[in-house]
Order: C-alpha cells, then structure tokens, then sequence
C-alpha cells in the first residue's frame, strides 16, 4: 500500500508543479510567489523520491505526513488553477487568492520541516540514507546559517545612497554615539545602504576584520544568531545546550577583541524584537551596533531615516532596470517620467516596474499608463511589490490591530496631502471613541516609529509632546504608495460590506458599480469621494445608511454641489470638504439641516460666504474648522443662527481676512477659538469680550496683530491664553489680570514685547508662565511673587533678561524653571534657595556649573538638564 501512496503523492505534486509553472509563464500577478512555491517543490520532489526508494527497500507502512502532503498538493493544485483566472482588474479576487498563495508556501515550508524530522527518527539505522536526505534539504549543512551570515551582495546599481552613508560614517564614527537605527519603509533601501556601509573603505579601516553582518529577520532565533556570527569568522559553531544562554558566547568574543573598534550590524529588525537588540548592548569602547529595521527602536539608540529617491536618481534607476539603451530608444523620455513619478522615489517599485515593463512593447507602457489614470494602482500589476509592503500590515495585525485600522483610515486623504492632526483626533473619536488627543497622537507615533507615516510639528522642531494636549500644530504625510496599501486593502472585500469606501474619479468616469447601481446600500462608516477638475455630471444616488465620516475632495472652477445622497446620511457625525482648486461656494449647503448627528466641520479652500446666504441651523454642530478661506462672509443670516451650539473654532490660513466680523463675538456658546495664520489681520472686535464661555483662545501667526482688546478682561472662564508669532504686539493688556481662572499662560515669539504688565500678578491660580523667544524682553515684573500656584516658568532664549525678580523664592509651588538660551542673566537672586519645590532646571553649560550647581546642597532632589540644541 505504501508503494501506492507513494505514487500518488508523486503524482499530485507533479500535477501542482505545472500548475505553478504554467502560473509563472501566463500570470505576472503572481510570478514572484509562483517562483518562491516552484522552488520548495523543488526540494520536496528530490526529498519523496528518496523517501519512496526507502519505503520500497523497507516496505514501510504509508507514512501519514505524506498522506497529508497528497491533500496539500491536491488542493494547492486547484488554487493555482483559480489563481490562473485571476486579472489585474479583480482586486478582491487578487488579494484573496495571494493570501491563499501565501499560506501554501508557507505549508510547504512546514512540509519540508516536517519531513526532515520524520527522517531523521524513522532512519536511523541507516545513516547513510538520513545524511543523504539531509544533503537534499539542508545541502550546504546548515543553509539557514549560511544565508544570515552572507553580506548582502550590492546591486549593479547604486543611486541615493552617497549622502546617506557619509552621514552614518559621521554619525557612527562618533565617540559618545554606539548605537544606530537605520529606518525607513520596506524597498527603501536599507539593507543596501547597510551592505555598502560594512564595504566602505573607511568602515574596514577603522573596523578591519571586525565586521559582523546578521539578518535578524521577522521571527529572531537568538541561538541562531549567535550561531550565525560565530560561522561568519570562522569559530567553530558550539552546540547550546542544558537551555544555557547562548549570549556568552558572545560575551568570548567580545572579549578576545579586546580594544579593537568592533562592529555589530543587525539587519531586518522588527518591531517586538527590543529583547534581542538589548541582548547586545555591552559597555564596551569602540563597539557599534548599527541596525536596520522599519521600525525606530527609541529607546535603543538614535534614529536615523532613510530618504526616498529625488527625481534624478529615481530616473537614473528606472532606466537602468527597465535596460533603456539603444535597443529600447523607442519608449518617449516623457513617458518614463510619468512613471518614474508615479513610484514618486521609491526604489522597490522603481525596480519592480522597471522589470516588468523591460523589452515590452511601447504599448504596454502607454497602457499601463492609461491604467493608472483611470484609478488603478501600481499594486494591481505589482504582486511582488504588494507583498513586500504587506508584510507590515501583517506585522500589525497580530501586534495592533487598531494601529492598522488608524492607518487605512490615512488613506481617504488625498494624494500627497498635509493631514492635520486635528482631523484625525476628530474622526478617530467618532469611530472608534478615541476621545483623548492623547490616545491618538499615540497611534500616529506608532505608525511614524514604524515608517508608515511621517508625523511632524509644523512651524515647529522634532516631535514635542504639548503639555496641554493642543496638536493642532501636528500634521501627518503618507507615501503614495502605503496610500495605495491602505486603499487596496480597503478594496478587499465586496463594495456592501467594505468598512471604507473609497472613490477617486477621472473626468466624469465614474465607477461601474456606482453608475449601475449595483449595491444597495453599502455598510461603510467612513466615505472619502474625490473628483478632478474635469468633472462635471450629476452625482448618482447612493445609499450609506452607516456612514459617520464623509471626505470629499474635489477640484473646480465652478461652485460645488454636495451629492443628494448626504441627505440621507443620518448618522453622518464628521464632514470634510476639501476644495484644491479656486474658492468655491457650496450650492447646496442647506442638505445638512436634517443631519441631527452632525458635530464637526472641516472647510478647507471655500469661499465661506454660503454659510450666511441660506438659512440653514445646524443645532447639533459642536466644532468648526475653516482652514485656507478669503473671508468669512457677511450674508443675511447670522453666524450665530447657523450655529447656535458651536463650542469650537479654528480660523486659519485666512490670508486676506483684514478684521474678524463682530457677528463671530455672538457665539456665546464658543468655548475654544482658534485664530492662525491671518496675516494681514491687525485687530480683533472689541467685541470678543462678549465670548464669556470662552476658556482656550490661540493667537497664532498673526504677523499684522498689534494689540488684544481690553476687553479681554471679561472672559472670566478662560483658563488657557496662547500669543504666538504675533511679531507686532508690543504690550499686553492691563485687564489681563482679571483672568481669574486663568491656568495657562503662553507668549512666543512676539519680537516686539518689551515688558509684562504688572496686573501679571493677579492671576492667582496660573500654574504655567511660558516667555519664548520674546527678544525684547528684558525682565519680568516683580509681581509674579504673588503666582502662588505657579509650577512651571519658562523663559526660554529671552537673551535680554538679566535677572530674575529678587522675590522669586516666594513661588512655593515651582517645580520646573528653563532658562536656557537666556545669555545676559548671569546672576540668581538669593531667594532662589527658598524653592524648595523645584525639581528640574533646564539651562545652558555655563549656567549648570556657575549658578546651578552651587545650590545643589540648598535644594534638594534638584536635578539640572543642560540643554542642547536638538532639544
């Protein structure tokens, strides 16, 4: 019976392996995986054939993993036969079926896996016939080893890469710096660099031969690692045993090099693996560790991020792997750069369409073209480049699942767009009620640790955590192509039952299954829908009973008309209208009355002078983004109508708006206003002080304001008071001191502020005094004796300031005092031994050895944080 099963084992696979090669030959989709797949069938045919000689020799029962083995090639030879079917147009039955691909390679690892074993305990006596065996698996002893420890070798081509590698020999090459993170997306060329890094010239000089290189990959083996560096200098690899930690065998090593510069390069790292990198952290002169990983590792080393490819470089590699020489002078340079733009400088999809587009005809490449226009993405003709970026969003799904829903979210803004944070808090609260900015700037750093979107301050430096929770300085980019990730993930699953829906039309063609009809209605809670300038007819119907979160994004010259289906919409809670091309009104704007769940609006590029013209109340509307406007209107119907219940509004990139209209100050329900970046605005309403349930107002970038109405006085309710940036402001008012309730006091970069009112001091319950950047002035009042509260004084790069009040001592409640940059103060008061509370003082070197350090036998528990430019 065993020679039977044998046979039709050997039958199935052979049936599975044309399958594969067929696949290969007929189907780019798949190519890459068919290749992966066709190789370890490769190895299990070579590995049944000697099993059968073994089972006809011995006359062995069928052995069950082969019978298991039958079922596996049976049903991966009918998979391969749909896969056969699959074009580049079915995403849904793309993305299932290399999900399937996937799991039979993975199968037929574990297959290989599991034969190895069934040899290794059913032969041997017969040691002869196992080393065989084990010659067609593993034929160089240890294959696995061997493949870690092998430097990586360098492409043909290397483009990019030149200033990226003087900075990691800068970097690296210094003495107080042993450990680096070399990050960035998958394709990025991280590995590359790191290659050329080990075979830098002035690497092997400073290093010579005390080099190692190690892939780490996805699930670390910390014995084959260590494994792994052993073979790599030539040591005889040691046998762990008796559980016994394999890491002092490199501890031996370490210590045979005595003083000798040693380097530690760790490639592919993943998120989860911190317990291996802290594996190898010795305090050791002269030894390095640079890794390679997608994720920042911050609590390891520095970071250090891999750029993508500029245009020339990008162009330089698309014409090497696409071979255009001589033979391929036919293909229009033009038509190379949309390409070439389309990757928009990555050098894994650079590559992988270079390939496939090499030696094809000019129609091809015209095709491929036209595709994309048409709303295809790369990742449809691009199998290999779709598994590779994948892999993260994999990694996701086991590590953080609710990260991974935050970053296809991303991909329902448009195209190289600037996402404010403040969009993102919003809309995460409505769907998954991530009501703290806390808990969503958290996932946003996840994904930018993780190289899946780029999270920056804006008109600001580095990643600066804000104490009273305002990210509204915080943007978010993505690359086009995790965009394309994230919206070919999204596409996965049939139109009815998608959690996302997302719509980018070209001209007037609008989706076949949204002309027709065809489903009805559609489940998604989150709907983006964008248009270009040439489009022009009438919006179909469409059913989105479950919709909380609708971005459109449109381009005209014309006014702009929401579609009818908004109406319907009644669990709509977030709209986003976002117009990239003139200032447009909006025609039908009187569509949201119904919405009775409606609480936030996001207005960007409109003209706003629609909201006053019809008389629309939207009583459930709770905050109010107009961002990138011409005025704010002056129509019939009061702002105040409209919205009757607003508590939040944010005015910003309004570069024409000369003066607020006095009709804002009737939103007396307003309880945070926002003004930014309205340049040429030099005064706001007296007014203003009608807003008495106002308790956060942001002055930001302001660059004509000149002065803040007395008035200011009334808001008895505000405890949050931010100028910024407003270089025309020379005093503050008097009546500030009536801000009873006022916690928060923030003044930066206001040039022209010589002095602080002495009415300062009747704030009484501030805890936070920041003066940044004030160039002009040069001290502060000696009223603040009376800030009994305060916690934190802030007098950052105030280089006019010569001393501090002499009563400064009596702020009982300090906890925390910056003074750095301050170059003029070169004396503290006596009383500055009272702070009996103070913990930290962040100030310049000269300031910790002259000043600060005296006082640590006065003032306990202080700790003095010389601070550096970077911080």
């Amino acid at each position: 019976m065993a020679v039977v099963g044998d046979f039709v084992v050997g039958k199935a696979l052979d049936a599975l392996y044309a399958g594969v090669e067929k696949l290969i030959a007929n189907n780019l989709l798949f190519k890459s995986l068919s290749t992966d797949i066709k190789s370890k069938l490769d190895s299990l045919r070579r590995m049944i054939h000697k099993m059968v000689q073994r089972n006809q020799q011995s006359d062995c029962p069928e052995d069950p993993v082969l019978r298991d083995l039958q079922v596996l090639m049976e049903e991966g030879a009918m998979l391969v036969g749909n896969c056969s079917e699959v074009r580049s147009w079915h995403i849904y039955k793309k993305y299932k079926y290399t999900n399937k691909l996937l799991k039979l390679n993975e199968s037929l690892e574990n297959q290989l896996a599991l034969l190895n074993v069934r040899v290794a305990g059913v032969v041997d006596e017969n040691n002869g016939m196992l080393h065989e065996i084990l010659d067609i698996v593993n034929p160089n002893k240890s294959p696995e080893i061997e493949d870690r420890c092998a430097l990586p070798e360098l492409p043909p081509l290397i483009v990019g890469l030149h200033i990226p590698l003087e900075k990691l020999k800068t970097e690296l090459f210094k003495d107080e710096v042993s450990r680096l993170v070399l990050t960035g997306p998958g394709g990025c060329g991280k590995t590359t660099l790191a290659s050329k890094f080990c075979q830098d010239q002035d690497v092997k000089d400073k290093f010579k031969n005390n080099i190692f290189f190690v892939t780490v990959s996805k699930k670390p083996n910390l014995e084959l690692i260590m494994k792994v560096l052993y073979k790599q200098k030539g040591y005889e690899v040691p046998t762990f045993q008796n559980g016994v930690f394999p890491v002092k065998w490199l501890q031996q090593i370490v210590k045979e090099k005595g003083n000798d510069p040693l380097l530690l390069v760790l490639d592919d790292v993943w998120s989860g693996s911190e317990s291996v990198l802290q594996t190898f952290e010795f305090k050791m002169s002269n030894y390095k560790i640079l890794v390679t990983s997608r994720s920042e590792f911050l609590g390891f080393g520095s970071s250090y991020r891999l750029q993508l490819l500029d245009n020339d470089n990008a162009m330089q590699l698309f014409h090497h792997t696409a071979s255009l020489g001589d033979k391929s002078s036919h293909i229009p340079t033009h038509l190379s750069k949309e390409i070439v733009k389309r990757c928009n400088g990555f050098p894994l999809a650079i590559t992988v369409v270079g390939r496939s587009l090499c030696g094809k005809p000019i129609e091809m490449w015209r095709s491929r073209v036209i595709e994309w226009s048409k709303g295809y993405s790369i990742l449809d003709f691009e199998t290999e480049l779709l598994l590779r970026l994948k892999t993260s969003l994999d990694a996701l799904d086991n590590e953080m699942p609710m990260v991974k829903e935050c970053f296809l979210d991303l991909g329902v803004f448009p195209e190289d767009a600037t996402i404010e944070v403040t969009a993102l808090i919003d809309m995460w609260a409505e769907l998954y009620d991530l009501d703290l900015g806390t808990l969503c700037i958290a996932k946003l750093y996840e994904l930018n640790n993780r190289s899946l979107a780029n999270l920056s301050r804006f008109r600001g430096i580095g990643l600066i955590v804000e104490e009273d929770g305002d990210y509204s300085d915080y943007t978010v980019k993505q690359h086009d192509l995790l965009r394309e990730l994230a919206i070919y993930h999204s596409k996965r699953d049939p139109m009815e039952h998608r959690e996302r829906v997302i719509i980018e039309i070209s001209g007037n063609n609008l989706p076949k299954w949204w002309s027709e009809q065809k489903y009805q209605p559609i489940k998604a809670r989150l709907v983006s829908i964008s248009t270009d300038g040439e489009f022009s007819v009438k919006w179909p119907d469409m059913q989105l009973p479950e919709a909380q979160v609708l971005v459109l994004n449109f381009q005209t010259q014309y006014n702009f008309a929401l579609p009818e289906c908004v109406e319907k919409m009644e669990k709509l809670k977030m709209l986003v209208l976002i117009n990239s091309s003139f200032y447009n009104n909006i025609d039908n704007f009187q569509l949201l009355d119904s919405l009775s769940n409606l609480r936030s609006i996001r207005l960007d590029g409109l003209n706003l002078s629609f909201i006053t013209e019809s008389p629309v109340q939207l009583k459930t509307l709770h905050k109010l983004y107009l961002v990138n406007g011409e005025s704010l209107g002056n129509g019939p119907v009061k702002l105040s109508h409209v919205f009757p219940n607003l508590k939040e509004m944010f005015i910003d990139w309004f570069i024409k708006l000369e003066e607020l209209p006095a009709e804002l100050c009737e939103l007396i329900e307003l309880t945070k206003l926002t003004i930014s970046s309205c340049n040429v605005l030099s005064s706001l309403p007296e007014a203003i002080g009608n807003l008495v349930n106002l308790e956060v107002l942001r002055l930001r970038y302001n660059l004509e304001l000149s002065e803040v109405p007395d008035s200011i006085g009334n808001l008895n309710k505000l405890k949050k008071f931010e100028i910024s940036a407003c270089y025309k402001i020379e005093k503050l008012p008097e009546h500030i001191g009536e801000l009873k309730c006022l916690t928060n006091l923030r003044i930066m970069w206001c040039d022209l502020l010589s002095a602080l009112p002495e009415a300062i001091g009747n704030l009484v319950n501030l805890e936070v005094l920041s003066l940044r950047f004030c160039a002009r002035l040069s001290e502060l009042p000696e009223s603040i004796r009376n800030l009994k509260k305060l916690n934190f004084l802030d007098i950052h790069n105030c280089r006019k300031i010569k001393e501090l009040p002499e009563q400064i001592g009596e702020l009982k409640s300090l906890r925390m005092l910056q003074m750095s940059r301050c170059s003029e103060l070169r004396n503290l008061p006596q009383s500055v031994s009272d702070l009996e509370q103070l913990e930290e003082v962040i100030c310049d070197k000269w300031d910790e050895k002259h000043l600060w350090t005296p006082l640590l036998p006065t003032i306990k528990n202080l700790r003095i944080v010389v601070y550096k430019k970077e911080d």
